[in-house]
């Protein structure tokens, strides 16, 4: 009887430290003209907001193990959604400012804007060499959120 209890509480406390796992993230966010960008809010499931950066763009939150996808959002500031990989508890982002695009196409204002999107990779590592960030390379992939949605139907 007693082995059975043990085995009982063991098999418990077990499956309910599954049910409450959560990954711990640092990180910092800066803006494409390396200025640290305060206020910065972190979202994820797209209304669930888990953090805010300090005033120097550092930030650490508690995210759950089934969150994939991190939503910083800021106001001056493009969205940017961030995709994790399952080893990543550094996330160091680049972001865009957001820019007033005056009688052009959306769609010419996504190729602009894809254009900038495209040098931030090299913008992280500008920031590594000037001792910003504290990885070299991002491990996280970044999604470019169009203005211009093809998508009629």
């Amino acid at each position: 009887m007693k082995k059975n209890l043990i085995i009982f509480f063991a098999l418990f406390f077990s499956t309910c430290s599954l049910y409450s796992q959560n990954r711990t993230i640092n990180g910092k966010v800066i803006s494409e003209f390396f200025e640290t960008m305060p206020g910065v809010s972190i979202i994820i499931n797209d209304t669930i907001k888990i953090g805010e950066t300090d005033l120097n763009g550092v930030f650490k939150i508690d995210l759950p193990v089934y969150a994939k996808k991190i939503l910083f959002k800021s106001l001056g500031l493009d969205p940017t959604i961030v995709k994790l990989i399952d080893k990543c508890d550094e996330v160091e982002v680049v972001m865009m400012l957001t820019a007033t695009y005056d009688f052009i196409t959306l769609k010419k204002a996504d190729r602009l804007r894809m254009k900038r999107f495209k040098k931030l990779p090299s913008l992280h590592k500008e920031a590594f060499k000037q001792a910003l960030f504290n990885t070299n390379k991002a491990c996280y992939s970044q999604e470019f959120i169009s203005y211009y949605s093809n998508d009629w139907n």
